[in-house]
């Protein structure tokens, strides 16, 4: 992945938990190796946060393109719709977990790079 693009998937997420979080709470960012069921090595990221949540009825759709929750001028629908594909681009993948109320948990998993910056997978 490309410095540039994962900055815009780290500043879009961060956002979107900024703004799920209005009133204050609290944003966990962590970072691990995994393995998959493959035996292939990933770096996963995992922004959680303690903001409004996401609706049962709208998990399926908040990564697609101009889909907002948000009022009419305080977003686009872009911003996760980016970030789905520049996780897919780099080959990876994401998931969201939330329930409304109880904020939100993204992962990401990232092929991890070998010493030559060439993905392992």
């Amino acid at each position: 992945a490309r410095p540039d693009e994962i900055r815009q998937v780290f500043f879009n997420i961060i956002n979107n938990a900024r703004h799920a979080m209005r009133e204050g709470g609290t944003l966990t960012v962590g970072f691990k190796k995994v393995r998959d069921e493959d035996g292939r090595d990933l770096i996963r990221i995992r922004f959680s946060d303690t903001g409004a949540g996401i609706k049962q009825e709208n998990l399926d759709r908040i990564f697609d393109p101009f889909f907002t929750t948000k009022p009419e001028g305080q977003g686009t629908g872009m911003g996760l719709s980016v970030v789905h594909s520049l996780v897919e681009k780099a080959g990876g993948t994401i998931a969201v977990e939330s329930e409304e109320g109880k904020g939100a948990v993204f992962i990401i998993d990232l092929p991890e790079l070998s010493a030559s910056g060439k993905s392992r997978i």
